[in-house]
């Protein structure tokens, strides 16, 4: 992700995770993920993700500090990077062959 020109790493660790759930107050992750699947998803779900996901990545920044910033590519391609944090978070890696 390229924020102000610079780009960051973002992953949705255990803690960033629980950083998300509590920011969002959602009783379960996987209501996030069915208002993504669903389409249903806002600018804040969007911006909660990206914040727990730069923060997982080792981002020391805050919801406040991304609203400041501009992300490369605007905002389709953050709503779809925060899609990507997610889906990651719940796809289960293959079993070796």
């Amino acid at each position: 992700m390229v924020l102000g020109g610079k780009p960051w790493a973002a992953k949705l660790t255990l803690g960033a995770l629980a950083e998300l759930e509590a920011e969002l107050g959602e009783a379960s992750l996987l209501d996030l993920v069915a208002r993504f699947e669903s389409g249903a998803f806002s600018a804040r779900d969007v911006l909660a993700l990206l914040v727990a996901g730069l923060r997982g990545g080792g981002w020391e920044g805050r919801a406040e500090d991304l609203r400041k910033v501009e992300i490369a590519g605007g905002p389709l391609v953050a709503a779809r990077l925060a899609a990507q944090l997610l889906a990651r978070a719940f796809t289960l890696p293959e079993p070796p062959s």
